[in-house]
């Protein structure tokens, strides 16, 4: 699957839950973007489970200068981690990537998605179960929304899962980011348990098959 996804990003460039993560939380604030350095970029929405691993893979990438994690979706106004990794809202764990287009394309930040997680489960992602892990592109436009759905129609076409593609191709509606604690969390809290058995093991499975895409000081 790795090699297939490998072979078209290549052409364009030419043990827990997470809903049980609260407990072994290390709740510092970290360092953020201001919103004026930000503003210049180019953004795009992905939901693909836990925030922490998704956010962890997008930073990686060459070109993406911030990704904030945070919720997608919902009926509550203001989201709270405590009640969306219950699934007591509609809100969805979900990124915010801050990038470059001169440097990584649209096009190139989906194949991240399909390369770095399984779009083919509903509504889940590795251990985590519920509405709230479930795997979503969200597109603000109509050019996104023809390169999401013509990248998945290709990996179908070309059989790269075995199981169909499952993930949800929606337009854009709203994005809260998450608490503090959570952002960068991965980074910071190298140790904690869901991260050394979840979250690590996925972003070094995604670097060792996409070395063209990391960032320069994280290539060997």
């Amino acid at each position: 699957m790795y090699n297939l996804i490998y072979a078209i990003v290549t052409s364009l460039l030419v043990i827990g839950s997470c809903n049980q993560k609260t407990k072994e939380l290390t709740i510092e604030t970290p360092p953020t973007e201001s919103s004026q350095s930000l503003e210049f970029y180019s953004k795009a929405y992905f939901a693909s489970g836990c925030f922490w691993c998704v956010e962890a893979v997008y930073e990686s990438v060459e070109g993406v200068e911030e990704v904030i994690s945070g919720y997608a979706e919902g009926t509550e106004e203001n989201a709270r981690y405590d009640r969306v990794s219950r699934g007591a809202t509609k809100h969805v764990e979900a990124i915010e990537v801050f990038y470059n287009p001169d440097v990584v394309s649209y096009e190139t930040l989906i194949a991240v998605f399909f390369g770095s997680g399984d779009p083919t489960t509903l509504n889940r992602q590795g251990p985590d179960a519920g509405y709230q892990y479930r795997s979503a592109i969200y597109y603000q436009n109509e050019e996104e929304k023809e390169i999401a759905i013509t990248f998945k129609d290709m990996l179908e076409k070309k059989g790269v899962f075995r199981a169909p593609i499952v993930t949800d191709i929606t337009a854009f509606t709203t994005f809260f980011p998450a608490e503090d604690y959570h952002q960068d969390f991965e980074k910071r809290n190298p140790n904690q348990g869901y991260v050394k058995a979840v979250s690590v093991p996925r972003l070094k499975r995604f670097q060792a098959a996409f070395p063209e895409l990391l960032k320069k000081e994280l290539q060997h």
